[in-house]
């Protein structure tokens, strides 16, 4: 309106002081209500993505813009370095280096080079099922095993250090668990519905942030939880992504239901979905989609130079 107003009072003036234009009757006027339409239009369209570091109430998502896919991957760009053969591939993580951590079906985790090559592998004494595997910390990887209610420690040559039992410390289930930077532990306690903070040197919980208020009437399917970039990501099958600060303190929700894991690389979020990988900005919330080169992919993890592809049968490593 802004903008009409002063075409309309520039027109004006011209008019005044120019009887004798040359412009036809009416075109003045014409091309007035023209250039504000399109000075209109231009100020909406700045407001179609959301400002970095947008919030939302737990009741309304926080908005995601998507941009066309990146058909570059389709066209190429995937090179195929090392297929790794592996019997029913279980939690995935990627290291600081870019190294790879994967469970088989016995339960035992392998240990991978960026480009694909066996380095190590570890054997829990005791049978187990893994729920989650956490190798993002510097110098720690963490292996939950939800049956147990065990968390292991294990360092950089897959020897175990640690280990915690969350039965010696509360009552109820831990569906989910990760590490965080200073080493203290993230927890999701299904029994309670509470996200809590575990110091391990101290031996007692440091954080609790209850999670009732903002699930509401829902019933939510928790399946990972990982702290990255001074936030905590809690993936919920049922509804979406509930993102909190590195103190627990609730931030937003992203509408990305349906997913069982996630992973992150620069300051983009990603998952697997039927049209391929997703990459999701954490900070424009804008969303792109990545093809991939085969059908079938279980899990994909991405590293700086390579994209790991988890199927059925094994791994494929590809050079992005």
């Amino acid at each position: 309106m802004m903008a009409l107003s002063w075409l309309c009072g520039t027109l004006s003036r011209n008019k005044a002081s120019a009887p004798n234009s040359q412009l036809p009757k009416g075109v003045g006027w014409r091309l007035a209500l023209g250039l504000s339409m399109l000075l209109l239009s231009a100020a909406q369209a700045q407001t179609t993505a959301p400002a970095a570091g947008s919030v939302a109430p737990a009741a309304q998502a926080a908005p995601v813009v998507t941009v066309p896919a990146d058909t570059r991957a389709a066209g190429g760009s995937w090179q195929l370095v090392r297929t790794v053969a592996l019997v029913q591939p279980g939690p995935a993580s990627l290291d600081r280096r870019g190294n790879l951590y994967v469970t088989d079906s016995q339960n035992n985790l392998h240990q991978y080079g960026p480009d694909g090559q066996a380095l190590n592998t570890y054997s829990p004494p005791l049978p187990g099922h893994t729920a989650q595997v956490e190798a993002w910390n510097t110098a720690k990887v963490l292996v939950f095993y939800d049956d147990r209610q065990q968390a292991v420690l294990l360092d950089r040559f897959l020897t175990p250090i640690g280990e915690v039992r969350w039965q010696d410390y509360l009552d109820g289930q831990i569906r989910a668990a990760t590490l965080a930077p200073d080493d203290r532990y993230w927890l999701l306690n299904e029994s309670d519905l509470t996200l809590r903070q575990f110091d391990a040197a101290q031996k007692r919980f440091t954080i609790t942030t209850p999670l009732d208020l903002l699930i509401g009437r829902t019933r939510p399917d928790f399946r990972f939880l990982r702290e990255y970039q001074n936030n905590l990501y809690l993936v919920d099958r049922t509804s979406g992504i509930y993102v909190f600060d590195n103190l627990g303190n609730y931030r937003k929700k992203l509408p990305l239901p349906g997913l069982n894991y996630v992973g992150f690389r620069g300051d983009e979020l990603y998952y697997l979905a039927p049209e391929g990988l997703r990459l999701f900005h954490l900070y424009a919330l804008t969303e792109r989609t990545l093809p991939l080169p085969v059908a079938g992919a279980q899990q994909v993890l991405v590293s700086a130079q390579y994209a790991y592809v988890v199927s059925a049968t094994g791994i494929q490593v590809y050079k992005i």
